[in-house]
């Protein structure tokens, strides 16, 4: 068995780029930076900043791109994937995350979402996941003593 899997979590360098296939079928591009913070030989904090080009199809495509700008926060899955072209008579390569999945991340983290008035269309706007609302889970507001527990 092999496994071709990436999760990334990260904010977008750049606003989501939308287009149309030949098919149709619309097809957005963004990259996403990711950081990582490590110590070096001498003990020094050393941080470094990776970018990921990722790619979109379909209906998943339009909601990023609606929602989605430089700065917003994004969880994306997906697969990696290398393409080649020629140009010039050079041969250039192009590898890329071709998404699955894409979750938009806390709205205080990036720089927010785009607006959608005036959008008519079907889909809600991403939900707020700063503020600790779950999924229509009313959470009670007096302390809970663990002795009321029944295990």
């Amino acid at each position: 068995m092999y496994i071709n899997k990436v999760m990334l979590f990260g904010n977008l360098t750049r606003d989501p780029e939308l287009r149309a296939l030949p098919s149709g079928m619309n097809v957005v591009n963004f990259s996403v930076a990711t950081n990582r913070t490590y110590k070096d030989r001498d003990g020094k904090k050393q941080e470094q900043t990776e970018f990921h080009n990722v790619v979109v199809f379909g209906r998943q495509a339009d909601t990023v791109n609606q929602y989605l700008k430089k700065g917003s926060s994004v969880y994306v899955e997906g697969r990696l994937q290398t393409r080649s072209w020629e140009k010039d008579g050079e041969k250039k390569y192009r590898t890329e995350v071709v998404a699955d999945r894409v979750q938009f991340g806390p709205k205080g983290s990036g720089s927010g979402a785009r607006s959608t008035a005036g959008s008519g269309d079907d889909q809600t706007p991403p939900e707020d996941t700063t503020s600790g609302g779950g999924s229509g889970i009313e959470y009670p507001k007096d302390d809970i003593n663990p002795d009321d527990i029944p295990f």
